[in-house]
């Protein structure tokens, strides 16, 4: 359990500009709109190069975190949000897309490496820890030969797209009780 007092940093990743909206990289700020529209907030531009919103998530503190810079840039951002808000990163949680996990399926962890995605190898190097808690959101993996890099910037398929908002709904579900219960309670709850 949290204490009142503590404040969880909530980054989703994604790369800004409409020509990304709808792309599988995007899951991070599709999740984080979710959990913006629960706080009855707007995202505004913030001095740390990213857009943010502050308020109460299930009764916790919360400020919500869209960087302003492309996937592989992410780090600087989310430690200027973290500098700024005095947030230890512990309390740092980061939604993003996952490969290895299939389309959907939501998984929470703390630390670990990076898998190969640059927006979390630019947090980690920001950040100079890997000890913050990543959930994790399924997109599967690409078709036959396609490239790794090309299929995350595509946009979700028809089929996967008539079930996008259900898992959007259960990832946010489970960043809030991850900012409210903890990481293991939510864990429990989730896997």
């Amino acid at each position: 359990m949290t204490s009142p007092d503590a404040v969880s940093l909530i980054v989703g990743l994604g790369n800004p500009g409409p020509r990304y909206v709808g792309n599988r990289h995007n899951i991070g700020f599709l999740v984080a709109d979710e959990l913006a529209d629960r706080v009855g907030g707007k995202f505004k531009a913030h001095k740390s190069g990213a857009e943010v919103v502050e308020g109460r998530l299930g009764g916790a503190r919360a400020v919500l975190v869209k960087p302003r810079s492309f996937m592989n840039l992410s780090g600087g951002p989310v430690a200027g949000a973290v500098k700024f808000y005095k947030v230890p990163p512990e309390s740092l949680i980061v939604i993003h897309d996952e490969l290895d996990l299939p389309f959907g399926t939501i998984r929470l962890k703390r630390g670990g490496g990076e898998n190969g995605h640059n927006g979390l190898r630019s947090i980690t190097k920001s950040l100079g820890t890997r000890d913050y808690v990543r959930v994790r959101f399924g997109i599967g993996r690409p078709p036959g030969r396609m490239d790794p890099a090309d299929y995350v910037l595509k946009d979700f398929a028809t089929v996967e797209r008539k079930e996008l908002a259900y898992f959007i709904d259960v990832c946010a579900d489970a960043v809030e009780a991850v900012a409210t219960k903890g990481l293991e309670a939510a864990q429990n709850q989730f896997h």
